[in-house]
């Protein structure tokens, strides 16, 4: 595996040299990128569908998200810990860690409510509308 290449933390379009802004590297920028999108934020509009749930208790995607960006982030870690001789020189597990919360962080991101059944409607729609 070409870790370098996977967990540069160079950024598309930028110049040849790896950014770091204040004591935040691009990693942790990307959390920051993706809390902080409309895309996210509009993740507490969606619900998150758990079927025969035994109470009335909503559960949002972002809600979700936020419980899935927990457990990435410590098994992140633990595999950063577990593989850190394998890494790059410059890359240390909590790298590894910022980068799988951030992935479940935006996991979730442009997908319709009501899960696989929103996502079965849409493409009905879709068929529809193009009738």
């Amino acid at each position: 595996m070409e870790w370098e290449r996977l967990l540069s933390d160079m950024k598309y379009g930028a110049d040849d040299s790896p950014a770091q802004t204040n004591s935040r590297n691009q990693f942790e920028s990307d959390i920051d990128r993706i809390i902080f999108s409309g895309s996210f934020r509009r993740l507490s509009r969606k619900t998150q569908v758990h079927p025969l749930a035994p109470n009335d208790h909503v559960h949002t995607r972002l809600t979700h998200s936020l419980e899935v960006a927990q457990v990435g982030k410590a098994l992140g870690k633990a595999l950063g810990e577990k593989i850190s001789d394998k890494l790059p020189e410059n890359t240390s597990p909590n790298d590894l860690s910022n980068i799988v919360q951030a992935a479940c962080l935006a996991h979730d991101l442009g997908n319709p409510p009501f899960g696989h059944a929103g996502e079965k409607n849409a493409t009905h729609q879709k068929t529809v509308n193009s009738k």
